[in-house]
């Protein structure tokens, strides 16, 4: 049974560096939403390690106020089971993920695949998923719900939106134990991806049904 919170689980290897930046900052754009929870888990995590110093610096140029509390965790079917949107940090991310827990498969998606997604998803296919399928009723139109609601907007634009010329366009590059400059590569491919995600999230608590 759906609940009435909304939960954003960011997936990347160690759970140290691009995923919980992607935690904090969602977590920062969709701070006055109560239905959202935001957490983050890795593949291979560093299981209680904290962000990289580099990662630190980034996160509080960005806002994020307390990015020294994170604690790195290990992703399990559990979590993944738990998620209503799953934003892995690369394909290989997704892959994992997906093996992990075939049941995930229309719930998880690159963020960058995500952001790209949706930009092509129109109010008009937001709308769509509010009414009800042929063996279903219809969709809640509370906040979790319409979130839910844009996530599978999302996974049908998958099925008719071009994919990248370029397939690494849909991976956050991995900075870990690289130069600050690749640091900073990897928090400039991730926050324009943020930035649409959460716009995407609201728009569609706002929507007319």
């Amino acid at each position: 049974m759906a609940t009435t919170t909304f939960n954003i689980l960011n997936v990347c290897t160690g759970n140290i560096c691009r995923s919980p930046l992607a935690e904090q900052l969602l977590a920062l754009g969709l701070a006055d939403v109560p239905e959202v929870q935001v957490t983050s888990a890795g593949t291979q995590a560093l299981v209680g390690k904290g962000m990289p110093e580099p990662s630190l610096a980034i996160a509080a140029s960005l806002g994020v106020p307390n990015a020294a509390s994170h604690v790195s965790r290990q992703l399990t079917e559990e979590i993944v089971d738990g998620a209503d949107l799953i934003l892995a940090m690369s394909r290989e991310h997704r892959r994992a993920i997906v093996e992990l827990n075939p049941r995930a498969s229309k719930r998880v998606f690159t963020i960058r695949e995500f952001a790209r997604l949706a930009s092509a998803t129109s109010d008009d296919d937001l709308r769509a998923e509010f009414v009800p399928g042929p063996f279903s009723g219809p969709v809640s139109t509370d906040p979790a719900g319409r979130m839910r609601a844009a996530t599978a907007a999302a996974t049908v634009s998958r099925s008719l939106v071009a994919q990248t010329e370029s397939p690494e366009d849909d991976d956050v590059v991995d900075p870990y134990r690289q130069s600050q400059a690749v640091y900073e590569q990897s928090a400039a491919e991730l926050k324009p991806a943020v930035d649409a995600t959460v716009r995407y999230l609201r728009n569609a608590l706002l929507v007319e049904v």
